[in-house]
């Protein structure tokens, strides 16, 4: 059987794969993740995607190599991981009564015959209204700074919601699964 890598060090992407009872390795790619001035957010997420498993193939040259990127939108405007209490705030700020689209880029590696097969698959939140109080009280509890969009709906995070719109949740997470279970049986990787 063909190796399988996961190129990321996200361990929500491994608590979402691991869904799959796959054996895989996790591996952090290496790759500049600023965004290009005329990229759109779908491209972005989808050249990120690709990068991650493209910067693994040379090491991993017999494998399928999953690489996948996140990115939100509010507002029209492109929104990451916040890094600090004082962005988070602001982004949740920004996200309060609001739909939020996040892209998830997803890709598929053939290592071996350089086949690369790439989605981005959209998730929508619809959150509540929140209060400083409420955003002040989650960012505290959850401290989710290495979250796109400052929140961790795995967690918590799901108390900021009034609605979610989409395929499939693990979208929201990192990962969907069922566009990646997809592209595994195209590789002859068959999951039940």
């Amino acid at each position: 059987m063909t190796q399988l890598i996961l190129a990321s060090s996200s361990p929500f992407r491994k608590a979402i794969l691991d869904k799959l009872n796959l054996n895989y390795q996790a591996v952090s790619p290496d790759i500049d993740e600023t965004r290009l001035e005329t990229e759109t957010p779908n491209d972005y997420v989808a050249r990120l995607a690709r990068q991650k498993a493209q910067a693994l193939q040379v090491s991993f040259p017999d494998a399928l190599i999953i690489g996948s990127d996140q990115t939100a939108i509010i507002n029209g405007e492109t929104i990451g991981k916040p890094g600090n209490y004082r962005t988070a705030y602001q982004q949740l700020s920004a996200a309060s009564g609001q739909r939020i689209t996040f892209l998830t880029g997803l890709s598929l590696l053939n290592s071996r015959t350089g086949e690369c097969q790439t989605e981005v698959v959209p998730f929508h939140v619809h959150f509540r209204d929140l209060t400083p109080a409420m955003i002040d009280n989650y960012l505290n509890t959850e401290q989710p700074y290495s979250c796109a969009g400052s929140f961790k709906s795995e967690g918590l995070g799901i108390a900021l919601f009034e609605k979610l719109e989409g395929d499939d949740p693990n979208t929201l997470i990192g990962l969907p699964l069922i566009r990646l279970i997809r592209m595994l049986e195209k590789q002859a990787i068959t999951i039940i």
